[in-house]
């Protein structure tokens, strides 16, 4: 059996550590003795393949947000997902694919090749501890991107994409913007470089500028990411259809916020009443039948931390199913867009010479067990009471709730695994891969499933074989780092032939695991706790839902795999530990544009990201802005952070100043006892911290206090998922106050707004 010509005369390893690539053929694979990556050596064939750039495929990576292994169709879902259930039919599954457990160590893989500490991404892009840290929030020099890499042999490429790669104090309209996709190798770049995102009012950026999302009723940004990838590829292939591309189409789906628009919502009426016990079984079942699981693979227990669904009341089902009818139409709203865009491929002629790759960038999110409103309940370690959810249960997957779905639906996305996102058990690392290349996969090979274990730092690894391009040595000036992952071009054709990855490391906030041949240990770390004292599990490859825990049996198998985890900790650059959550959840880089006590904003400046505005938590500040009101119907927002459900706004209306502070649903509110002069003043608010996390407020007109609240709770951590914005309050307004005027803009003259920050 022969891979299509394309391909047969590509097959190559990529050596592990090695900048020149071992190159085999899948024959000489079949049957041969498993070696180490890299052990042998093989002349290189001369190629006549892909002479010009025109002959090269379109390389396409699709990244999904926190999709579990089993929420396609194709991994067993009753979720409807027929578009990319389609390519699984028409390409190849895989159901031994890993990621790492957070989505920016996974994305600054999946571009580079490499591993996740090693070009600087040791944590999400939330925490940069400098340049001297495997936790940098950026992708190193060292590291050329699969962008920068195909953009020297010929592709032009885009990114329609969560980026989640650069530092989050960086997003700014004065950047800096190195690590922003236009100086990550793409040309052209739509789309939000935080975390996640409002669905409805998303935070966008186009190439390096803020942009506000389009004025439209039905908007969302799943179609709009679609509409612009359609947009960047016709473009290309009308005028310059020579030449291949590269475009990295990355979702916020399904990623918290939960929002679709409500008829995929009703798609679902119905279908989880039965709950999360039943469904889980049959997606395992389904699972079994379809083959992607192993016929003796064990269904393991509902986590304790979950309730049976029948000891539930009446109104938490109806409450727990609407969370996954959002859910589910959620996904299947983000097929519908990926159909859209496949369509566009097929009717230009591009869909057979180009590979598109598919992939979750973690395991199912467990960052709410009982349900959320919003995502920084989380984050601040608030959670939602259910009585309050039950409150606005018909509004879960709208606009006015940012909704994160509870825990025994995120066990029922793992199916049939244990644990979750930020777990180094499968449930948090193994996830749905599809690779779909009409022209590089062989017919009868199509539909199959591959099991061969494979990591995320050998997608780019494959693409560089594919195309026949080899790491550059140098790059801008820059040595560049070897690629650490290894092609997988030879498992297209054939499902027995042995993985050539024997090896890979797994490391996040102190917890561990390694994958050596057949076995895998895993520890979770306590904060704070010795690392000597870490209780090791251990694990045979074949125990799919690792349910057999063999480290009492084993014990020399666990001190031999520990002293490996080391040494490849040490060869990849995890090591020191640095990260402790709690030590460096405030911390903010020297370098980073907030890091100073005092700011002055002027009108007209552009949209600054959440974390980039200055850090005011559990701190005396005061905000002084200096106007000119030029009538007495002169009002609008002075400042605003935040949205509807937290944040802070100061603004003035029917010549009253105003301030609130929305704590997660608890709002703090002064309106001034008297009136703002028409004319120049100076406004201030003044925060005067008396306590932890706790304080008293006051308003002043030109010196004179006119207002006063006590605050006897504040945020801990991050107060607003959107950003900060002067003389208006551009996406989500922080109070229902502001009337139906669109971001309620200031229509008189800010000449400055200055924060002054304690360091108490």
């Amino acid at each position: 059996m022969k891979l299509p010509n394309k391909v047969s005369s590509l097959m190559k390893v990529t050596a592990v550590g090695s900048m020149v690539a071992a190159s085999i053929t899948t024959t000489a694979l079949i049957g041969k003795e498993k070696t180490a990556i890299g052990s042998e050596k093989v002349e290189k064939p001369i190629k006549d393949e892909f002479t010009s750039p025109k002959e090269k495929p379109n390389i396409v990576y699709i990244v999904l947000d926190d999709a579990g292994f089993s929420d396609l169709g194709s991994y067993g879902s009753e979720i409807k997902t027929p578009n990319m259930d389609q390519l699984a039919s028409d390409g190849l599954r895989y159901n031994n694919f890993h990621a790492n457990p957070m989505c920016s160590p996974t994305r600054a893989s999946l571009l580079t090749g490499r591993n996740h500490h090693s070009v600087g991404m040791g944590s999400v892009a939330n925490f940069d501890l400098g340049p001297e840290s495997h936790t940098q929030a950026r992708i190193k020099p060292e590291a050329a991107t699969s962008a920068e890499i195909l953009k020297e042999n010929g592709f032009s490429t885009f990114a329609v994409t969560k980026w989640h790669a650069a530092p989050l104090h960086e997003i700014t309209p004065a950047g800096p913007f190195d690590n922003w996709p236009l100086g990550q190798g793409f040309e052209r770049f739509y789309g939000f470089l935080e975390s996640h995102t409002d669905q409805f009012a998303p935070e966008l950026v186009y190439d390096n500028h803020m942009v506000e999302p389009p004025e439209k009723e039905d908007y969302h940004i799943s179609v709009d990411f679609v509409d612009h990838a359609i947009q960047f590829v016709t473009d290309q292939v009308s005028v310059t259809p020579d030449k291949p591309f590269h475009l990295y189409l990355g979702f916020g789906a399904t990623h918290s916020p939960i929002q679709v628009p409500e008829e995929y919502i009703n798609m679902y009426k119905g279908v989880y009443d039965k709950g999360w016990d039943e469904i889980r079984k049959e997606r395992f079942e389904r699972q079994k039948e379809m083959g992607i699981i192993p016929q003796d693979t064990e269904f393991i227990p509902r986590d304790p931390e979950i309730k049976a669904w029948d000891s539930l009341s009446k109104e938490e089902q109806e409450l727990y199913a609407r969370f996954q009818e959002a859910y589910a139409g959620f996904m299947t709203h983000t097929d519908d867009q990926i159909g859209r865009f496949i369509s566009r491929l097929k009717e230009m002629g591009e869909l057979d010479n180009t590979m598109i790759v598919l992939v979750s960038d973690n395991g199912a999110s467990r960052e709410s067990s009982n349900g959320s409103i919003s995502f920084l309940n989380y984050i601040n370690g608030n959670p939602t009471e259910t009585k309050d959810l039950i409150a606005v249960k018909d509004k879960i997957g709208g606009p006015e709730v940012r909704a994160a779905y509870p825990l025994g639906w995120a066990q029922v996305s793992s199916t049939p695994f244990k644990n979750y996102k930020q777990s180094l058990h499968n449930g948090g690392t193994r996830v749905p891969l599809i690779i779909h290349w009409p022209e590089g996969i062989n017919e009868e090979n199509r539909g199959e499933i591959r099991t061969q274990y494979h990591h995320v730092i050998d997608i780019t690894p494959t693409v560089l074989d594919i195309i026949d391009v080899e790491v550059p040595e140098t790059y801008q000036g820059i040595k560049q780092m070897p690629m650490h992952g290894t092609s997988m071009t030879y498992s297209f054709e054939n499902s027995d032939v042995p993985t050539t990855r024997i090896r890979q490391y797994y490391s996040i906030y102190g917890s561990r695991a390694i994958v050596d041949g057949d076995w895998k240990a895993v520890t979770y770390h306590k904060q704070g706790e010795p690392y000597e004292n870490d209780k090791w599990e251990l694990y045979r490859m074949n125990d799919f839902t690792e349910s057999n825990n063999l480290a009492e049996k084993y014990p020399d198998k666990i001190k031999e795999l520990e002293k490996l985890w080391y040494e490849e900790a040490e060869k990849y650059d995890a090591l020191p530990y640095e990260f402790e959550t709690s030590q460096v959840r405030g911390y903010i880089n020297p370098k980073a544009v907030n890091n100073r006590n005092q700011f002055a904003y002027y009108q007209g400046m552009e949209h600054i990201g959440t974390y980039a505005a200055p850090k005011i938590q559990n701190r005396s500040y005061t905000i002084m802005a200096t106007i000119d009101r030029k009538e007495k119907k002169t009002d609008g927002v002075l400042v605003a952070h935040g949205d509807h459900l937290s944040g802070y706004t100061l603004y003035i209306k029917d010549d009253k100043l105003v301030y609130e502070y929305n704590l997660l649903g608890t709002v703090y509110k002064m309106v001034s006892k008297e009136k703002v002069p028409v004319g120049e003043s100076t406004i201030q608010f003044e925060f005067q911290k008396t306590g932890n996390l706790q304080g008293k407020a006051f308003l002043m007109i030109n010196g004179k206090q006119v207002g006063e609240v006590e605050m006897p709770k504040t945020f801990k951590a991050t107060l607003a998922e959107e950003g900060l914005d002067i003389g208006r309050d551009m996406l989500r307004p922080v109070s229902p106050d502001y009337g139906k005027g669109k971001d309620f803009k200031f229509s008189g003259k800010i000449n400055k707004v200055e924060y002054h920050l304690m360091n108490d």
